[in-house]
């Protein structure tokens, strides 16, 4: 079913609340699968499991949305710049910035000197100067900032930092990627090693075995609003920072702590973002911190707004990784043993790449029982800029090279990848352990899955494609079903926790703050609708202010796809606060119990009496009750040990799978995506309009970093592709004309908000289906290869043609010289170690 016509989604549009309750009758009978309980009543239903357009939504289209560059400038503000290194690795010489301080318009210029407390703003590892002092770590890295009187001038002043009258560079050697960091033994956090049984010995006595190598690159975040602060300095000392930032409390720390000021002395507060994809959880702080510099040397509000070329050249992108694998395996598919080092290019600095690191450690399983594994984890220095977060947090990169094994085992095998797929599925009992010892106690991939094959047809699509590829010399189509298994929760057990505060005033009106921060992805509609829930009211009556570290304190950021768990349960713990004090005062009023009175359809019942909730918060009020509250929420089970890297860190687990059918070009390269098949597991969905965008944007991103979205830099470190003429994100021709996105909704076993489950960053692995599908093409290509097509990702057109080229060659000589010939070096069979070095080797 096309979304544009689907019933599920179409109601969000319209308004009115006989729309909302067509929405949800249409959403239970038509798109909830695996839903045994019973539908919510009409009154418990108002706010919850409705598809309510976003709370901005009129904003956004209309242009009247508030986002940091549209904050009304005070009077006397100025504009920063940032000069930018030229080198890769450089020692400074000498820094002479006579010239850029007599440019026209240009008031001050301020150095790593300048700055009073430590110059750094690194996350985790003090290694992370915010402006550089002495040497430079990579190209574009700043160097100085420049105040002028308007951005325009600002940024003329700050390009002569190109100049050798400005600065003066002894050029050092410069490592730039992974594979060379690795062998200089070069990291930023100690290698990561993970091992379980002897899956060495399990492979070497394992019927059939498999080695090679893998690539996949990085992905630059592409938020539509750039990085962005404004500083304005107030009395005593103080500042307050407007940042477009996933994380306020971070920035606060990192500003205070540059200026040698305590916390209290900053506020950062962020009203909404036009986008952040963990591009804005620790990267946006360089930002911040100059822009508080220069206001509390000048004392006068500063805006630092950094041109796209600009962002692209200083901030971090996704990690690209380099893998080394082998696998033994039985004539089902079924592994038995299996070794893999995943090495990312972290960068010049540590950032988030420990945890990016850990995470794709422990999401190199996907779907799949592993009974004996070794993973080893790399986080390599590059003197490049410094990878951080990104949708998936490293997710993406440990799950990928398991599902690109899975299909080169299955085309060794002959065998349907799916089947093999299914084949080492994770089952119960011993078979439901993860490498790192959790058990998966919510395992819905079996029904899922079949789910997804009858409605998707895949079985008889796969068949039909057989015989058209037979009949096409040159265009060749492929399909590829892949599954998705991805854990919730920060991996770091104490950030896992939030905060909120509700207030109910006079009239019934509801006002809440949370820690969390919007960018786009509806994180405060949903809080909304939870609170709105709790009151029985209509979602009017509910409003959400922004983000700010003076109401609500020590927050973790918005990532992880925790948002909603963490930030709802919180708002949930507020109001409910509130509602169990209005409950007891109405049973005293109108006689009845505390516990059986009900709030729905903006009135509150007790006794056979009804009131308006706003009459009855009033009498609450005139009867001194409190009404207003915080709340907490510190997600549960979840633990986690560093040394080991064994635990449970992860509350639970979100599901999916997806079908793409693609065809490609074999003489160009080029290929498109005819079909999508999406099938995803959000729980109670609190919200399935917003869950079902996040779906679709998640699946299209993706397949932009496994497809489109190429970064490359030059020899000399100078990111070559670093604006929207050389770096091709998907546009809205590159979605499927048949695109067709489902919820498989079970209640989450876990306590989460309305049993909700997160749908932020899962939905992104359903894209390696895309690319799975492309491989499958290719090989349709050359039906007489030994092995599995040599794709790389992204899958470029010209990546393609390379993999089509390799596979032929290897096809001719193997006809040439029999099957005692070389395996290819991409994917291959191995009767002994293999052509990829032993991971532990390296690490």
């Amino acid at each position: 079913m096309n979304p544009r016509s689907d019933p599920f989604i179409a109601p969000a549009a319209r308004s009115g609340p006989d729309s909302t309750q067509d929405a949800a009758a249409a959403n239970t009978s038509a798109h909830m699968s695996a839903d045994t309980s019973p539908p919510h009543a009409a009154a418990d239903a108002a706010a919850i499991g409705v598809p309510l357009p976003h709370e901005s939504a009129a904003l956004h289209v209309s242009g009247e949305a508030t986002y940091t560059d549209d904050i009304p400038e005070l009077h006397g503000t100025l504009h920063a710049a940032l000069g930018l290194s030229r080198h890769a690795h450089a020692r400074i010489v000498s820094l002479d910035l006579t010239a850029v301080k007599h440019a026209p318009g240009v008031i001050a210029v301020f150095t790593a000197a300048d700055i009073p407390g430590e110059n750094n703003c690194g996350p985790v590892v003090h290694d992370d100067p915010i402006l550089a002092d002495g040497e430079v770590l990579y190209l574009g890295q700043p160097v100085f900032v420049v105040i002028a009187t308007s951005h325009d001038l600002a940024r003329r002043a700050a390009a002569l930092a190109t100049s050798e009258d400005v600065v003066r560079y002894e050029p050092l050697e410069a490592v730039l990627t992974a594979s060379d960091a690795k062998a200089r033994q070069q990291f930023v956090i100690p290698p990561l090693h993970l091992t379980r049984g002897t899956p060495a010995d399990r492979i070497a006595a394992a019927p059939h075995r498999l080695a090679g190598t893998f690539e996949v690159g990085g992905q630059e975040q592409f938020y539509l609003e750039g990085q962005i602060a404004y500083a304005l300095p107030k009395e005593m000392d103080g500042m307050h920072v407007y940042s477009s930032t996933q994380h306020p409390t971070e920035m606060q720390l990192v500003v205070a702590h540059m200026l040698g000021w305590p916390a209290h002395n900053v506020v950062c507060e962020c009203r909404r973002m036009g986008g952040g994809f963990g591009g804005k959880e620790s990267q946006s702080a360089i930002f911040a911190c100059i822009a508080a510099l220069a206001a509390h040397r000048l004392q006068r509000p500063i805006k630092l707004r950094a041109d796209r070329d600009d962002d692209f050249m200083i901030t971090g992108k996704r990690h690209d990784a380099v893998y080394a694998y082998e696998a033994g395996f039985d004539e089902h598919g079924r592994i038995l043993g299996v070794r893999v080092e995943i090495a990312l290019r972290a960068g010049f600095s540590a950032d988030l790449s420990g945890a990016v690191a850990t995470r794709a450690l422990c999401h190199f399983d996907n779907a799949y029982y592993l009974s004996d594994v070794e993973i080893v984890s790399l986080a390599c220095k590059t003197n490049t800029q410094s990878n951080t977060a990104f949708r998936g947090f490293g997710g993406p990169q440990g799950a990928l090279v398991m599902e690109v094994l899975i299909d080169s085992i299955a085309r060794e095998l002959g065998l349907d990848p799916l089947d093999v797929r299914r084949a080492n599925f994770y089952g119960v009992g011993e078979r439901d352990v993860t490498p790192y010892g959790q058990r998966v106690e919510d395992n819905i991939l079996e029904p899922l899955v079949d789910e997804l094959l009858a409605s998707s047809d895949y079985r008889a699509r796969r068949t039909a494609l057989a015989t058209l590829n037979a009949r096409s010399p040159v265009l060749k189509r492929g399909i590829a079903l892949t599954p998705v298994k991805f854990g919730i929760s920060f991996n770091v057990p104490f950030l896992n926790q939030a905060g909120a505060l509700v207030h109910v005033y006079r009239d019934g009106s509801v006002l809440v703050n949370h820690g969390g921060t919007e960018m786009g992805q509806g994180l405060n509609t949903k809080v909304a609708q939870v609170v709105a829930s709790e009151f029985g009211l209509p979602l009017s009556r509910v409003r959400v202010t922004a983000t700010d570290t003076s109401k609500v304190a020590n927050t973790s950021a918005t990532a992880a796809s925790t948002g909603s768990d963490l930030n709802g349960k919180a708002a949930e713990d507020a109001a409910r606060k509130i509602r169990e004090r209005l409950a007891a005062l109405a049973a005293r009023l109108l006689g009845g119990d505390a516990r059986h009175v009900t709030f729905a359809g903006g009135t509150v019942q007790s006794n056979g009496t009804v009131w308006p909730f706003a009459q009855l918060v009033n009498a609450a009020y005139l009867a001194r009750v409190q009404l207003w509250s915080d709340g907490f929420y510190a997600t549960p089970k979840v633990h986690w040990d560093s040394n080991t890297l064994t635990g449970h860190p992860f509350y639970y687990f979100a599901y999916g799978a997806a079908v793409s059918e693609v065809v490609i070009d074999t003489l160009t390269g080029e290929w498109k995506l005819l079909r999508a098949d999406l099938l995803h597991d959000a729980g109670r969905s609190i919200n399935p309009a917003i869950d079902l965008g996040q779906i679709e944007g998640g699946f299209i991103q993706g397949m932009g970093w496994l497809t489109t979205e190429e970064l490359w830099w030059s020899r000399d470190g100078r990111l070559m592709t670093h604006a929207p003429s050389t770096y091709k994100i998907p546009a809205v021709s590159d979605t499927p004309a048949a695109f067709n996105v489902r919820l498989y909704r079970t209640d989450n076993v876990e306590p989460t908000v309305f049993r909700s489950k997160a749908v932020g960053e899962p939905p992104l692995l359903l894209s390696f289906s895309v690319l799975l599908a492309i491989r499958d093409a290719i090989a349709a290509a050359v039906p007489d290869a030994r092995h599995a097509p040599p794709l790389r990702a992204p899958a470029t057109p010209e990546a393609i043609l390379d993999a089509l080229d390799t596979l032929r060659a290897d096809t001719t000589v193997a006809a040439r010289e029999g099957p005692s010939c070389a395996p290819n070096e991409g994917s291959s069979r191995d009767s002994g170690e293999g052509p990829v070095a032993k991971p532990t080797e390296t690490a």
